[in-house]
């Protein structure tokens, strides 16, 4: 844990997913840090005052030391580097390569499509019902999960985590989106690999306070 000492306060909402992403790594460095809701149904985020924190109007927006990170995984590499102990990423560059790209599918493959921001696109450029925005939802979470299965299941360096049998950048991006895939429906007994994962991450008290059913702001 790190002896590192800082006022910390992160922006989000209790069932984004790239919010839960920074809520674990914070976890996982021993970082406290306080809550600030942006209820995004409500649309919070598109607000000036949230929009002057971060011009995206997206969470999560972290505040330290004088300055304001975004970008989920910009802030868990900033987190890397400046508390290093516990390790998201391997030792070896081969490693780290390979934990970044397990870690690239649900962040960067899947959950942009299901975001909430596309479906009310969908919805009101081409009046999509609720179904439909959940069935396209579900198509490209299976697609993203399938692949990452693939990646995960026999490899040699899967253990009880996705590399290895410490929880790292890869386990953080996948918990939430596994939650996401929930929420929408998605099967995942489909997914064998993922799910034995996901149990294990479920009995570190890190990734299990940082659920949405254990924010302050959920709903």
């Amino acid at each position: 844990m790190s002896a590192r000492v800082e006022t910390m306060r992160l922006h989000g909402y209790f069932r984004s997913s790239a919010a839960w992403r920074v809520r674990i790594g914070l976890n996982l460095k021993g970082i406290a840090a306080a809550h600030a809701s942006v209820h995004l149904p409500h649309r919070e985020q598109s607000a000036a005052p949230y929009r002057a924190l971060n011009p995206q109007g997206l969470v999560p927006a972290l505040e330290t030391e004088g300055q304001v990170l975004v970008q989920s995984l910009a802030i868990l590499e900033w987190l890397e580097e400046t508390h290093p102990t516990p390790p998201f990423l391997p030792a070896d560059p081969a490693g780290r390569a390979r934990v970044r790209a397990l870690a690239l599918v649900p962040a960067c493959d899947i959950h942009p499509l299901q975001n909430l921001r596309v479906l009310r696109y969908l919805k009101r450029e081409y009046g999509r019902d609720q179904a439909a925005l959940d069935t396209w939802a579900r198509h490209w979470n299976a697609l993203g999960l399938e692949a990452l299965e693939a990646m995960l299941a026999g490899h040699p360096q899967t253990g009880q985590f996705c590399h290895g049998d410490a929880p790292g950048l890869a386990d953080i991006c996948l918990v939430p989106q596994l939650g996401s895939a929930r929420r929408f429906g998605l099967d995942l007994r489909a997914y064998p690999t993922l799910s034995r994962i996901d149990a294990a991450c479920a009995e570190l008290p890190a990734f299990a306070d940082a659920a949405p059913d254990r924010q302050p702001d959920a709903q």
